[in-house]
């Protein structure tokens, strides 16, 4: 079964220095039929202004994946961390038993997309651990790149839930496919561009929730860059 989640029926947050776009229920927006997909519980499509950024805030109990799109993000954390991440980089950070962290963007001129993404873990109540990654354009070109797991194969970042999250570039001509194990949701989302997957055109911003499927047909790209996340039910 396939359900659409398209890019404007997502929640919306305006606060001047920050735009959101809320794929499941979050903060003031509330929606009992998009409250999260197995434990994929929030994706946000962040725009922050220049040399703005959230402060020093805490979380707990939370697997929390940042991508940047545009700009640069700036990261500070009380494990000690401190890194800017940029394009390409997957920043990782297991909340656990607690942990507050702010997030700045660096630039005086520029803005900073990113994709801030919860998933709940398998665990509660573990130590908190950090991690990031970068993963080139080439890794990713016309293919599904695995960038987070839950047993860190093929190089990806290991995170403390049974999900995995691929991230490709597609254009023209290029083409993938994904085989989905039975019993498996997947999601996917299109950060950028357009796309076509399983025969149905996508756009920017646009989802799609997946279940009792075999496979994901990934086709007719046009500087698209897409998230697909395998998770359990």
């Amino acid at each position: 079964m396939i359900t659409l989640r398209p890019s404007q029926e997502r929640g919306y947050a305006e606060h001047g220095w920050l735009k959101s776009y809320h794929s499941f229920s979050f903060a003031e927006y509330y929606d009992p039929q998009h409250m999260g997909f197995g434990p994929l519980r929030v994706i946000n499509d962040d725009w922050i202004a220049p040399a703005m950024g959230f402060g020093t805030h805490p979380h707990k109990d939370m697997e929390i994946i940042t991508y940047v799109l545009e700009g640069a993000i700036a990261h500070k954390d009380s494990m000690g961390n401190g890194s800017t991440i940029r394009p390409g980089n997957v920043q990782y950070m297991s909340a656990g038993t607690g942990v507050r962290h702010s997030e700045f963007n660096p630039a005086a001129n520029e803005h900073t997309r990113l994709l801030q993404i919860w998933i709940q873990p398998d665990v509660l109540g573990a130590t908190p651990q950090y991690s990031e990654k970068a993963f080139s354009r080439e890794e990713k070109q016309g293919q599904l790149r695995l960038a987070v797991s839950g047993d860190g194969a093929e190089g990806s970042i290991r995170i403390r839930q049974d999900a995995r999250l691929y991230i490709g570039l597609f254009d023209e001509g290029q083409h993938a496919e994904l085989n989905l194990p039975a019993g498996r949701l997947a999601y996917v989302h299109l950060a950028r561009g357009a796309l076509t997957v399983n025969g149905i055109a996508l756009q920017e911003g646009d989802a799609m929730q997946l279940s009792d499927e075999a496979s994901l047909s990934l086709r007719e790209g046009k500087a698209a860059e897409v998230l697909v996340f395998d998770l359990p039910r």
